[in-house]
């Protein structure tokens, strides 16, 4: 132990005051110590500090964070070798400081030199894989990602195996597409010829998560590589395909069928650590509407599946360039990531950049960099890899899909390759595009690339031509070999499911103390919570109503078909814009405790107790997405009720493409029944264009064989009975449901106990009027209803009969017929609706009606209109009286 050790710096500091006025006054150890002292002040003042080693770490930041600018993953474009910004010049280093040892912090060596630490660098950033990760905000994330990336130099090791096996797969996918160009020529497959190396991405990703432990990998992609994917990654037998290309009989078509690149299939993949199920969703040309369906169909397998879910159960989602950039539902998607209603604990990304999108090139095409900078609003991870390194897309892979696993958060592969024909096979490229098609003519496959690759690497020429070999010997095999029959695990899943609608009655009552006890329930809240006063009041109001049996009002109907199911063992998902209070203010679904914030949800107690689920979520500001989103959960719960509010019900029009290519056409194209239910507020109100018409005709003319319901019911016992109706019937369609606004409250838009507790829907409703006694028959649906009875009973029209028909499509037409009998025959049919002339329900049963009663019903209703209202709550009230006035006029 040192003297220095048994004194105080203020001892020192003295004695050093000391030294500077005489130094002889200290003994020569103490002016020894002093004097190294200030020559060693000195020499720092002199040469500064050091600033090579700041200089190393800012330079391994901005490898870090630029690098995939920098990397070659362009199969188009020779690799830059130098690096401007990336130069040991641009951070104060030279040569000279190449040889020396630096130890930087956070970073996979401890001490290196700079040459060894640059070349680390270039081979982790700079390759054939750029990694685009410096934006995650976590810093637990960044680690992980630098770590496993600098660790292996973004490299995968590969055993011998691995890569016979990857040429193999490479060579399937190159072959499947030349095979299919010699031997259908003309037809389109929409080829994935200049990205084949996908299938060996795809099929590692696969095998990955099967050692994962995942069991069901739901994928969503468009036509393009869709044949390939499902040859080589489904294993759809080869001799199925061949077969739809030859358009043969022996290929089952149930309904109108659709093209071979937008149908959907299922199967099992197994491997050494484990099987996976894999579905591939049925999609329109539409591209990326997909996306939505597939998060839907993965949270409903999350949701019921035994375990955690989101490790189970992973969407994969397959997107071009042009379509990832340019398509809105793909930041509608990315948006439903983290949210709790719609999370699947993170998709993974592979978006396929031809760069180019038809006949538009990049720079036409997107305002960004990168075709997947979209995915930086959920600050994912991005790899960049080039698409003629399988290898390197291996690497990217694994880390994904770990990523994805540990995080649970969305990740992005972008494989860069290109499009070695046009948009489909008949299309020439060189029109548009002649020099890019110039070098794509002049460059060689891909498997032709990793061959030469396996070659330098001491693999044999006979072995991978023994495997080149095999693959033709397998599609000449398979081109004459039977179809094979396929039982897809889909179908098995709805096999207890009706396709065949029927008007047959289905009992739908509940017992009067059932009821009772579900509206305690429903009414009842936990010790400690407090609703808002207003909320107790309308409790006790909905418990009265059961009590006393009378005055049940919409949002109480609702509530106990609600409950009713549950309680029986029915799942239910309700989601939309405010769906949780209800857009009007009637649902309350959701209370809230006004002191601490906390929620209670009765329906969900109930659901719990009996073994089943209820959700209701509040969705984003989003119709298309969360609709497509709540289709694809519809479609994997036959035995559910799945409910999609529309705030308004015109709104829906921002969801049409999922209305039309899924919601409407899924069985009759793709053999994909789907019982979801949409609610719709319908009704004029004098709120204008946008907030009266939830546009029927549009949804009538998607009608035919029986495909969907069109209802719009007029009172709470109807509504009641409908959604009892929807997951008790042995048939599943969609049911669109036209909901009221202003009769969510009407007095007069009541129900009772007895409504309740027996009977069924009815498709329509008589008048209870004497039909020897009326000169006119009013044929009207929904809230129009309310308005003429209170004109007739005000001017006692007794001799006016209204008669509803509560389910437009399909129209019940015998009941129709058998209602309207006992009527005289020169009774006026009119038909009447508050919409203009050319909306509502009018187009569509005008034929119908004359057909059922002989002659031309007359139309009562507004006039023709390119806007749906107008937007005048005056002249609103002017047409609506005048609709009345003609309903109730002298007969001519």
């Amino acid at each position: 132990m040192s003297v220095i050790d048994h004194v105080s710096s203020e001892w020192i500091e003295t004695q050093y005051q000391i030294f500077k006025k005489d130094p002889l006054q200290l003994s020569a150890e103490w002016r020894s110590f002093f004097q190294g002292y200030e020559l060693g002040m000195e020499t720092e003042d002199s040469l500064g500090p050091d600033p090579k080693p700041a200089a190393v770490q800012s330079m391994i930041r901005r490898y870090r964070d630029i690098g995939h600018f920098y990397a070659c993953v362009d199969p188009l474009t020779p690799c830059e070798l130098d690096h401007p910004q990336l130069r040991i010049s641009k951070f104060g280093l030279d040569d000279k400081d190449l040889q020396r040892t630096f130890a930087p912090n956070s970073f996979i060596l401890q001490e290196a030199s700079l040459k060894e630490i640059v070349d680390v660098l270039k081979q982790t950033y700079c390759r054939s894989l750029g990694l685009e990760f410096m934006h995650l905000p976590l810093l637990e994330e960044r680690e992980w990602l630098q770590q496993k990336a600098e660790e292996s130099r973004n490299h995968s090791n590969l055993s011998r195996e691995k890569k016979l096996a990857m040429m193999k797969i490479l060579l399937q996918a190159t072959k499947f597409e030349s095979f299919l160009h010699r031997k259908f020529v003309g037809q389109k497959r929409f080829s994935l010829e200049g990205a084949e190396s996908v299938i060996p991405l795809l099929d590692h990703l696969i095998e990955k998560a099967a050692e994962l432990s995942m069991q069901h990998v739901v994928i969503g992609m468009s036509h393009r590589g869709r044949l390939n994917v499902l040859v080589n990654i489904f294993k759809k037998p080869l001799e199925n395909m061949f077969a739809e290309f030859a358009d043969n009989a022996g290929c089952k078509i149930v309904g109108e069928g659709d093209v071979k690149y937008h149908k959907g299939y299922s199967t099992d993949r197994c491997f050494t650590d484990g099987c996976v199920h894999l579905s591939l969703a049925s999609n329109p040309s539409h591209l990326e509407a997909v996306n939505p369906v597939v998060e839907g169909k993965c949270r409903a397998r999350q949701d019921r599946i035994e375990g955690d879910g989101e490790q189970l159960v992973m969407p994969l989602l397959i997107h071009g360039d042009a379509a990832f950039a340019g398509q809105g539902v793909v930041a509608e998607t990315l948006n439903l990531s983290q949210l709790a209603g719609y999370k699947t604990g993170g998709t993974l990304h592979l978006v396929v950049n031809n760069q180019i999108g038809f006949t538009t090139m990049p720079v036409d095409a997107r305002s960004t960099c990168y075709s997947t900078d979209i995915a930086k609003m959920l600050i994912a991870p991005i790899f960049h890899v080039h698409g003629d390194d399988p290898e390197a897309l291996i690497q990217a892979a694994t880390m994904a899909i770990e990523f994805r696993q540990k995080f649970r958060k969305d990740v992005v592969i972008e494989v860069i390759c290109y499009r070695r024909y046009g948009h489909n096979e008949g299309d020439e490229p060189f029109f548009t595009q002649p020099l890019m098609y110039e070098k794509i003519r002049n460059h060689p496959l891909t498997s032709e690339i990793y061959k030469t690759q396996l070659l330098l690497e001491g693999f044999s020429e006979k072995e991978i031509q023994s495997i080149a070999d095999e693959v033709d010997q397998d599609l000449e095999e398979a081109l004459s070999h039977e179809v094979c029959p396929l039982h897809e695990e889909f179908m098995q899943q709805w096999a207890h499911i009706s396709r065949q609608f029927s008007f047959d009655p289905i009992e739908t009552g509940v017992d009067k103390k059932t009821l009772q006890q579900l509206i305690d329930s429903l009414t009842t809240v936990p010790d400690n919570f407090s609703p808002h006063r207003k909320i107790i009041s309308l409790l006790k109001k909905r418990h009265k109503a059961v009590a006393e049996e009378t005055n049940i009002d919409w949002g109480t109907g609702e509530a106990l078909a609600m409950a009713s199911l549950v309680n029986e063992g029915t799942s239910i998902r309700l989601s939309g814009q405010d769906s949780r209070r209800g857009t009007f203010n009637h649902r309350h679904a959701t209370l809230y405790d006004i002191a601490t914030g906390k929620e209670y949800t009765p329906l969900a107690d109930i659901a719990r107790e009996a073994g089943c689920r209820f959700d209701v979520f509040n969705s984003m500001l989003s119709e298309m997405a969360v609709l497509g989103f709540d289709y694809g959960y519809a479609v994997e719960t036959p035995d559910d009720l799945t409910i999609w509010e529309a705030q308004f019900g015109d709104f829906a029009n921002g969801a049409q493409v999922i209305i039309d290519q899924f919601i409407a056409s899924s069985q009759a194209k793709w053999d994909r029944p789907c019982g979801i239910t949409m609610f719709l507020p319908h009704g004029y109100e004098g709120q204008g264009p946008e907030h009266s018409s939830a546009r029927m005709e549009r949804y009538l003319q998607l009608c035919a064989d029986n495909n969907m319901q069109i209802v719009n019911t007029s009172t709470p016992a109807q509504l009641f009975h409908l959604l009892r109706r929807q997951v008790r019937t042995q048939h599943r369609c969609p049911l669109i449901l036209f909901t009221p606004k202003a009769l969510l409250r009407h007095p007069a838009c009541v129900s009772t106990v007895k409504d309740l507790t027996s009977g069924h829907f009815q498709e329509i409703l008589a008048d209870d009027l004497d039909p020897r006694k009326c000169r006119r028959v009013l044929l009207c649906s929904g809230k129009i209803y309310y308005d003429l009875l209170q004109q007739r009973q005000d001017r006692q029209h007794d001799d006016v009969a209204i008669v509803r028909i509560e389910q437009i499509y399909p129209l019940h037409r015998e009941l129709l017929q058998k209602i309207l009998k006992p009527y005289k025959k020169t009774v006026e049919y009119c038909w009447v609706q508050e919409e203009i002339a050319n909306a509502g329900a009018w187009d569509y049963l005008r034929s119908q009606l004359r057909g059922l009663l002989g002659r031309e019903p007359e139309y009562i209703g507004r006039k023709r209109s390119a806007s749906t209202a107008v937007g005048s709550n005056r002249i609103h009230k002017i047409e609506q009286q005048q609709i009345l006035d003609r309903a109730f006029a002298p007969s001519k």
